[in-house]
């Protein structure tokens, strides 16, 4: 890993169960030493005396860090004293850049690497290109096509390494359902003290039911008996802890009637299936509850594919008040933009480009290419830089 080459901290970030930990000590082979929070003794030796614990240590891997953040402190004076890079490599379940006071301490020190659950062209021992394609403005690829029922199955099983090696669907649910009772009962107390710790599982579940939609914090407070600060306050550590995703709404001094609300989702579709107690029975049987689970699917992806390129760049959505919209605005450092909307038919109109269509309006020039993603296995254009196209270019 280049980072631990060059940078004095390195935090590989993301969801438990996503890999981290297993990455980390492939980096760390034998040479450096492995310390993790999940054991009881260890614990307890670095929130006792978090100073004490990080002095004697000339190089470390800490696994779970967001269990004692207050090594962070010590870290930081450790590597101020001796500046060697590589010296400590973190790994969190929690998103730590959010506390004020870590984001301060180790700027300029630390670089935060994303490991997100599989993507499919890692599962497939694949290479994407579907970002560096759609900012080039050029026509997507699909080489290894998925349909119908296979592509139920994909969204359904999600991207959770272990929850993949379960040979039924009805073990993967359970294996979901574990994790979230596990990360509500746990990790939440790590990062938060809240006050209604009973109520996460209901409010995860009003959040399921509400995956690809605007975000209403009043409405979800009503359906709890919480108001809408609580909300807010709730849904942004189950973003902190990586279950859930919301993106902001994109804006241009060029629309004047935009709507500010940011939109939800899952961060991984298998999860939000067994959250909604959807199977591929029901998929089948009912398309229309299709729809948004697709959708959380390949913003899942697109976030995988994103964490992996060169440079930074931003998801948003868009919506207007006359309710055109595109599910996905991405946006590079160049100022590109491309939008992707997504379709669980097979069948795509004219009708369907018509956010697109006021997205490439009011980005002019930066507007890199716009597309709809749908349950099919062809490529076709639709006008200058509008194309639909499979979902499985993203793995293409």
């Amino acid at each position: 890993m280049e980072a631990v080459a060059d940078t004095r901290v390195v935090l590989l970030c993301g969801p438990r169960q996503s890999g981290k930990t297993t990455l980390a000590q492939q980096i760390a082979g034998t040479e450096i030493p492995f310390y993790t929070l999940d054991d009881a003794i260890t614990l307890n030796a670095a929130a006792t005396d978090p100073i004490g614990f990080v002095r004697g240590l000339d190089r470390a891997v800490i696994d779970e860090i967001q269990r004692v953040p207050d090594l962070l402190l010590a870290i930081k004076t450790s590597v101020d004293t001796d500046p060697r890079p590589g010296r400590f490599l973190l790994t969190g379940s929690a998103n730590l850049m959010t506390l004020p006071r870590v984001a301060d301490s180790l700027a300029g020190r630390m670089e935060t690497i994303r490991l997100l659950p599989l993507a499919q062209a890692e599962l497939r021992g694949t290479r994407s290109g579907f970002l560096e394609r759609a900012f080039a403005g050029d026509a997507p690829v699909s080489t290894d096509p998925a349909v119908g029922a296979d592509l139920l199955d994909i969204v359904l099983a999600g991207g959770y390494p272990e929850a993949l090696t379960r040979s039924t669907s009805r073990r993967r649910r359970r294996w979901h359902l574990n994790y979230v009772e596990a990360i509500l009962q746990r990790d939440v107390r790590d990062i938060a003290r809240i006050d209604q710790l009973q109520s996460m599982p209901k409010l995860l579940r009003v959040l399921a039911e509400h995956s690809g939609h605007l975000v209403n914090y009043s409405s979800f407070g009503s359906a709890l008996g919480m108001n809408h600060v609580t909300i807010r306050r709730y849904v942004g550590i189950l973003e902190d802890l990586f279950l859930v995703r919301t993106l902001q709404p994109w804006y241009s001094n060029a629309l004047k009637r935009l709507l500010k609300s940011p939109k939800l989702h899952f961060l991984d579709s298998g999860l939000l299936a067994s959250l909604s107690q959807l199977s591929l029975e029901k998929l089948c049987g009912d398309r229309t509850r299709f729809g948004p689970l697709l959708e959380t699917f390949v913003v899942g992806e697109l976030l995988k594919l994103a964490s992996w390129a060169d440079g930074p760049i931003t998801f948003f959505h868009f919506r207007d008040k006359e309710r055109n919209e595109v599910d996905i605005v991405l946006e590079d450092g160049g100022g590109r933009v491309v939008g992707i909307e997504v379709k669980a038919s097979a069948t795509v109109s004219r009708r369907d480009f018509a956010g697109l269509e006021r997205l490439k309006a009011a980005c002019g020039d930066r507007f890199a290419q716009g597309l709809v993603l749908h349950d099919h296995d062809q490529t076709i254009p639709f006008g200058r830089r509008l194309t639909a196209a499979p979902i499985s270019t993203l793995w293409s």
